[in-house]
């Protein structure tokens, strides 16, 4: 890594702190951005002007096995802010990122569902206790 990466690095790294504040992005929303270009420039010792998918594909990689789906999340949209307000680069759309599947419980159970939950418990509770009215 050579001094003036690193200098290069810093100056766009205040750049993307001023475009977040003139964007007025919320505080944690600031905080959050500026720790991915942060941690994608360690990763790169600081030369991330020119990223080419192969190695964004290695860093989410890697990302993704240390970190949250948070943090994974975090890093791309701030990488994606940074491309676009302070390399004024178009974002290569590289979809690499795909969200873990959550499936919900129903708000409102069926009949059958709520006969089947029943069924299946097996210690019964004594003693007293009220359910909530519904009004």
């Amino acid at each position: 890594m050579t001094t003036s990466i690193k200098t290069t690095f810093k100056h766009n790294l205040k750049a993307h702190h001023n475009h977040l504040k003139l964007k007025r992005l919320q505080p944690k929303t600031i905080e959050a951005y500026m720790r991915a270009i942060r941690r994608i420039g360690e990763y790169f010792q600081y030369d991330i002007v020119n990223l080419s998918e192969s190695q964004l594909l290695d860093y989410f990689t890697d990302l993704q096995d240390s970190h949250s789906w948070s943090a994974v999340k975090l890093d791309l949209y701030g990488l994606k802010f940074y491309t676009h307000h302070v390399l004024k680069a178009d974002w290569i759309h590289v979809d690499l990122i795909k969200p873990p599947t959550a499936t919900r419980l129903p708000d409102i159970v069926s009949v059958e569902e709520a006969a089947h939950l029943f069924s299946s418990t097996h210690v019964l509770v004594t003693g007293s206790f009220s359910l909530p009215s519904i009004v």
